[in-house]
């Protein structure tokens, strides 16, 4: 891109930078009123007016009523939108709100809401303006919740979520940089104090990130490692479909879900966790279970394979994440687990 890295974005670099989606039907740009989302809005707006064809952009704000500034804000992104000639919506997230997981439960939230707006309208793609800046907040919260690989890579520029693609277009791009674009363009913006907020995770790390980069580790390394991560993520999902379709062909074709214990047993450890993953999220009728504990069934697994048992034995059975786990002597088999048995009360009339 143009310029330095503290400096405002040029047109060239918004024809760069939305180049991936040039070809989307449309898209739902997801703008709060903050500095980051209102550049967003901005650039794509003078992107799709520089081209003939490109995809029908529109507006959404959520607006979780958890501050009273909310409505506000809401009406000025309105102003905006309509002065860039883009039709805007605020949706509303209603109901009772959690006394823990705040954060969590605004994103679920939020991205519910923008995922049925873009299905409403045609949109193919919701775009959110993540920037370099919260990639490496997410890469550092990753570690130290002790993440694997995948979670290490932190946020993809595009993805999937709800049925809808998720793009982000300024996740190398730093927040300075949207902050300087605004200021040339002459456009205010708002400031959310949960931003600064330490009951908040991503607010205590915002606040380690000038320590760590006198040391180095700035935002731009976190999201180099975070690229990298990703990288060695997808190449390991790679050698997972290989795994697959190997055990398939050892284990008789009968199921992905029937595998040859020996077999099983002699693929890497990483990979054996992948498969447990991918078997569980298919047959299972629970959340996706922690890795930690895929991990520790991974180990129970291929301790219990070095056992001596007749044919046929089972050597552990247990449950995780709603799918059965059974373990014999040459087989290991996932299948979905059996409805949970509920304590039935005795009716006191029929108890005496």
């Amino acid at each position: 891109m143009s310029g330095s890295d503290e400096g405002p974005l040029s047109a060239r670099d918004a024809s760069r930078l939305f180049a991936d989606w040039k070809a989307a039907p449309g898209i739902v740009l997801a703008v709060s009123g903050g500095p980051d989302s209102l550049a967003l809005m901005w650039l794509a707006a003078r992107w799709r007016s520089s081209r003939k064809r490109g995809p029908a952009l529109s507006v959404v704000t959520v607006d979780h009523g958890l501050r009273p500034e909310a409505a506000r804000e809401a009406r000025f992104v309105k102003q905006l939108a309509r002065s860039l000639d883009l039709p805007h919506r605020t949706l509303r997230w209603t109901g009772d709100k959690p006394t823990s997981g705040l954060p969590a439960a605004a994103r679920e939230a939020r991205y519910r809401l923008l995922a049925r707006a873009a299905k409403a309208s045609g949109a193919s793609h919701i775009m959110t303006a993540h920037t370099r800046d919260d990639q490496a907040e997410t890469v550092l919260m990753r570690l130290s919740r002790g993440s694997g690989i995948a979670g290490l890579a932190a946020m993809a520029r595009d993805s999937m979520r709800d049925g809808v693609g998720l793009a982000r277009p300024l996740l190398d791009v730093s927040k300075q940089r949207l902050v300087a674009t605004l200021v040339k363009a002459g456009i205010d913006f708002a400031t959310d104090p949960s931003n600064v907020d330490p009951r908040f995770t991503r607010p205590r790390l915002r606040e380690l990130m000038p320590l760590l980069a006198a040391e180095g580790c700035d935002s731009r390394s976190l999201a180099r490692f975070a690229a990298r991560a990703a990288r060695a993520d997808a190449a390991l999902e790679l050698l997972a479909d290989g795994a697959e379709r190997y055990l398939v062909l050892r284990s008789g074709g009968d199921s992905i879900h029937g595998y040859n214990m020996q077999a099983f047993c002699g693929l890497a450890a990483e990979i054996r966790i992948r498969l447990l993953l991918r078997a569980l999220a298919r047959v299972g009728q629970e959340r996706r279970p922690e890795l930690g504990k895929v991990e520790a069934l991974a180990e129970a697994l291929h301790s219990a394979a070095q056992s001596p048992a007749a044919r046929g034995q089972i050597k552990l059975k247990q449950t995780l994440a709603g799918a059965l786990i059974t373990l014999t002597a040459d087989r290991l088999r996932i299948t979905t687990a059996p409805p949970r048995r509920r304590k039935v009360e005795a009716d006191p009339d029929t108890s005496r």
